[in-house]
């Protein structure tokens, strides 16, 4: 398995909560050989390091015609089965 995480370790104490999506197109090839591929964008529930809220982020994924099965997700606590992962910013979308 692996897993990617964009966050600084600052950010890791900040942006703990994530819209995560199983990326349809990805999934099966490449570094998800064999797999399933994961994508989410990590925020700040607090809003104090962003202005970009859980609801838009939540649109925003589902939107995405690329992934399924869109879930949010605490990480701190969170264990991805996928066999690749990638954490990204929701500040930085």
């Amino acid at each position: 398995m692996i897993v990617k995480d964009d966050r600084t370790k600052e950010q890791k104490l900040t942006h703990q909560w994530a819209v995560i999506g199983t990326d349809r197109i990805l999934s099966h090839w490449g570094k998800a050989f064999g797999g399933m591929s994961y994508a989410g964008w990590a925020f700040d529930r607090s809003g104090k390091h962003g202005k970009r809220t859980q609801d838009e982020c939540l649109e925003w994924v589902k939107s995405r015609t690329d992934m399924q099965r869109v879930r949010l997700v605490y990480l701190p606590t969170y264990r991805p089965t996928a066999a690749h992962t990638h954490i990204y910013l929701w500040d930085e979308v």
